[in-house]
């Protein structure tokens, strides 16, 4: 084991007693990062561990790091040390795939950002418990930079096995669910193109319905927001050069691609039976291009009302129950307004309903939203104005966007999301004239 690698192990275990002997803010800055962490995962001693491994690099005790306090407080440090600790604030955790089995280690290819590693434990112990993992399985873990041609496993690691497809693309939407802070931390030209998709469908959205907020019976507004996916595919197309006015037939022919390729792809992609017949067996040869169909929750589409909003950070939300809630704010006596009380819960306790809506509420009703939640917390020294981001982080809100679901992902992910589609499709037994499950807004 190389000098530097067996160094790594000594002053890491250094930092992990440091931390967990703290005292003070620095005690405090751990209790509160664990009671934030430990929401998400089973709480067993693995995720325990992943959590102490995390704070050492993304904890803040004020403007520092827990490894800018290290260093700080050892000034007896060698430079080399200091260099290496240093490097440990790039260290992040990835679903990796195992590619190759080194003497030594293992070649690792991060599924989130198709990005590769060579990765080594630290200590002979691990080498040993790993040395029985193979080619192909997937491996949740955080790994931290040793030298320039080398990580290391930086905390604790979940064997998940060799996955199918199906399988693997469930482990990556949970990962994304969990770790959303985390998804392209080795990639920030990912991270900030997929940022910039949001605020441009946001744009999209305002240019197509005039307005960042909408409210139309589920009915009518599944077929606007399909019209409005047409039109965002129509704009897609002819930034890449394609003819939309061509028959996708034509557009096939000109690219060289065989009409059961496509067919193939458009079934895939969720357009029903009868709109891919309509691309390649229409006599008349003027079908134009059509696109999958898009549908909201059947639940919505049957809602006698659904408030569509947009923002360029925090995304699309749909809400069936935004004008119920503005009734109560509008209303003299809002206690009289059926359902209120449990209304009002719902908007605190679920994850759903973000601090983005419970701001703009404020916005739009802030005496009157103020009145509610004095009544309803009991707290009738509750300030709007002062006190809803601190409400809002006592019900787990994040006061901060994190990357919502309509950003786009990397072209790799897209593939494999689309394969494991098509996977779970095929082996579904089809009832005559079943149609594959659309996709786009879809929500569970």
């Amino acid at each position: 084991m190389d000098v530097i690698l067996e160094r790594s192990h000594q002053l890491k275990q250094a930092l992990v007693d440091f931390v967990l002997d703290a005292e003070g803010e620095l005690a405090k800055a751990l209790e509160t990062y664990a009671a934030v962490q430990s929401r998400r995962g089973s709480g067993d001693s693995t995720q325990q561990d992943l959590i102490i491994d995390s704070f050492l690099t993304d904890g803040k005790v004020g403007d520092k790091s827990p490894l800018d306090l290290f260093i700080e407080s050892h000034p007896d440090l060698e430079e080399s040390d200091r260099s290496l600790i240093d490097s440990w604030h790039h260290s992040f955790i990835g679903l990796f795939a195992i590619t190759n089995i080194l003497p030594d280690g293992f070649e690792l290819t991060n599924w989130l950002t198709d990005k590769h590693y060579i990765v080594k434990p630290n200590n002979t112990q691990t080498l040993q418990a790993i040395s029985r993992l193979k080619a192909g399985e997937i491996l949740l873990t955080r790994i931290s930079p040793v030298t320039d041609s080398y990580w290391m496993f930086s905390g604790p690691y979940t064997i998940m096995g060799k996955l199918g497809k199906p399988k693997l693309a469930v482990a990556i939407g949970n990962f994304k669910e969990n770790y959303k802070s985390n998804l392209y931390s080795d990639a920030p030209d990912l991270l900030e193109e997929a940022w910039q998709s949001v605020a441009q469908y946001h744009q999209q959205f305002v240019d197509f319905f005039g307005t960042d907020e909408i409210t139309l019976s589920g009915y009518h507004l599944n077929k606007k927001i399909a019209e409005f996916q047409e039109v965002i595919t129509e704009k897609t197309f002819a930034a890449a050069g394609i003819d939309t006015s061509k028959s996708l037939a034509e557009v096939a022919e000109a690219a060289g691609i065989g009409d059961e390729e496509i067919k193939a792809a458009a079934e895939e992609f969720g357009a029903d039976s009868n709109v891919v017949s309509q691309m390649f067996n229409s006599k008349s040869g003027n079908s134009k291009m059509v696109m999958p169909k898009v549908d909201l929750p059947a639940d919505l589409k049957k809602a006698e009302q659904v408030t569509a909003l947009s923002h360029p950070r925090w995304g699309q939300m749909f809400l069936p129950t935004y004008t119920k809630v503005q009734a109560i704010l509008a209303a003299e006596d809002w206690q009289s307004v059926q359902g209120a009380e449990k209304l009002v819960r719902y908007y605190l306790e679920d994850k759903s309903i973000n601090a983005f809506i419970w701001h703009r509420l404020a916005q739009q009703y802030p005496t009157q939203l103020e009145n509610v939640l004095q009544v309803f917390l009991q707290r009738p020294e509750f300030r709007l104005a002062s006190d809803l981001d601190t409400l809002l982080q006592e019900f787990h809100k994040p006061i901060e966007p994190e990357l919502p679901d309509i950003a786009s992902v990397p072209i790799h992910l897209h593939n494999l999301f689309q394969e494991a589609l098509g996977e779970v499709n095929k082996s579904k037994p089809k009832a005559k004239g079943q149609q594959k499950p659309a996709k786009g807004f879809q929500r569970d």
